[in-house]
């Protein structure tokens, strides 16, 4: 984790100072911010690995930051909330955010949070990687596992790491259905503690940059009305 940066975004300095302190341990760099506005020019001041993201601040909250961020980049953001109120997961996970940990959190919980996602974002060098990636190929799409690079009709498409880990699950199997419980554990991994409605929120903002790319022609994945989804080319 040498050299790696993360933003902490919290109005409240004790648990900036916790969070810094854990992480810190774990041999992270660390950058923080008070309010929505300085997050939002550190994060054009810099390159950040991942965003700790408070969701209630005064002025700029964590919502409006992390639409913004998204705007332009896919850096892992895992949101803060006070308040364990599914709405507020829904919208965060809408607006982009990979993962969430409710307040009051354990620090060492929210470090293993950041290792994870950091794990399934971060792409081995060139120099680690196989000879020859197996890049999946379809009708106006491609998936190349080495860039983590998705076409259709040779353009790219930007995804967050969990959208492109979940199109890749799917597309490496098609026609086959994965549970929404399958998805869960291969995506976010057994120790997650969100619900299968995370998998939908997903998948729902990954059908819609799929079907925009597209031109409204497809958007390769479908419902299995009951148990999950399943990749399917038209």
């Amino acid at each position: 984790m040498e050299n790696t940066k993360i933003l902490v975004v919290d109005d409240e300095r004790k648990i900036r100072d916790l969070v810094r302190l854990y992480l810190e341990k774990e041999g992270f760099m660390v950058g923080e911010a008070a309010d929505g506005q300085k997050a939002l020019d550190l994060y054009k001041d810099g390159q950040w690995d991942l965003i700790v993201l408070d969701l209630m601040m005064p002025g700029i909250d964590g919502w409006a930051v992390c639409k913004e961020v998204r705007k332009n980049s896919n850096v892992p953001i895992i949101m803060l909330t006070a308040r364990d109120d599914e709405i507020d997961r829904v919208l965060g996970l809408e607006l982009g955010a990979d993962d969430y940990v409710v307040k009051p959190f354990s620090p060492r919980e929210l470090v293993a949070r950041v290792k994870a996602v950091l794990r399934r974002s971060q792409v081995a060098p060139f120099s680690e990687q196989p000879a020859k990636a197996h890049i999946l190929q379809f009708p106006g799409l491609s998936i190349n596992p080495e860039l983590r690079l998705v076409l259709v009709d040779g353009r790219a498409v930007s995804l967050t790491p969990k959208e492109y880990e979940l199109l890749y699950q799917l597309a490496r199997s098609p026609r086959r259905t994965f549970t929404r419980e399958e998805l869960l554990e291969t995506i976010w991994g057994y120790d997650y503690m969100g619900d299968t409605r995370t998998v939908d929120t997903h998948v729902n903002r990954l059908r819609d940059k799929l079907l925009k790319a597209s031109g409204n022609k497809s958007s390769y994945i479908s419902t299995v009305w009951g148990v999950g989804y399943k990749f399917e080319v038209e």
